[in-house]
């Protein structure tokens, strides 16, 4: 048995034992792969890891930078209060359009804002109405990641957790000489998590069924 099919049982193990039946985000990712978004959203159990989190942190209100199909959105809102909400940021209007439709057949339209548009451009409207966010979750373009930081400091509330994603690249994310300009977006990214001193952090790697990979986990002090 091959490394990637033991992570693959393992994951397909603590699915099994650890996260309740979710028909919407089942459906959410059949939905998904029928209108042909690429299968890059968390694994289920990142995405349960994402719920705790957030439901740990007792957030109200959310950044999500990369809807995709919205499965990640999904999980994050599960674990809303009832006045709380998720903004989350897709460049592409065709995704956002099948993300929208999962997030209300899921139960969660009135408290999951799908805003379209180059983040980059969206983001400093954010700003500008006043909003500060409890959670960011970073996943999207990894070339950007550094000015992704730079906007959720921007935005976050004192203590606000930051999770971005998708970090290892396969254990690329060590080669200094690396000439993948998503590689050179993370290396970028945590030269200025270490540079910064209101944040605190640590890096988890990770294996299963999206193979090996990893993520960061920050405190925005």
């Amino acid at each position: 048995m091959t490394e990637l099919n033991v992570w693959q049982y393992v994951d397909d193990y603590f699915m099994t034992k650890l996260l309740p039946e979710n028909e919407h985000l089942n459906t959410a990712l059949q939905a998904n792969k029928a209108a042909g978004i690429p299968e890059i959203d968390v694994s289920p159990t990142q995405g349960r890891l994402l719920y705790l989190l957030a439901k740990m942190k007792s957030a109200v209100n959310i950044l999500e930078i990369g809807t995709l199909g919205g499965y990640s959105s999904i999980c994050l809102a599960q674990a809303l209060p009832q006045a709380g909400k998720v903004v989350t940021l897709e460049i592409n209007e065709e995704y956002a359009k099948v993300a929208k439709q999962n997030i209300e057949n899921a139960g969660y339209g009135p408290k999951v804002e799908v805003i379209v548009g180059n983040a980059l451009d969206t983001l400093p409207n954010l700003k500008n109405a006043g909003l500060l966010f409890d959670f960011i979750f970073i996943d999207a373009d990894k070339p950007n990641n550094p000015a992704y930081l730079r906007w959720a400091l921007k935005l976050a509330n004192s203590g606000a957790l930051i999770i971005a994603d998708n970090v290892v690249r396969n254990g690329e994310v060590t080669n200094e000489n690396s000439e993948d300009e998503r590689v050179r977006g993370v290396q970028e990214f945590m030269d200025l998590v270490k540079a910064n001193p209101r944040i605190e952090a640590t890096a988890i790697q990770t294996v299963g069924v999206k193979g090996y990979d990893g993520f960061v986990l920050a405190v925005v002090n």
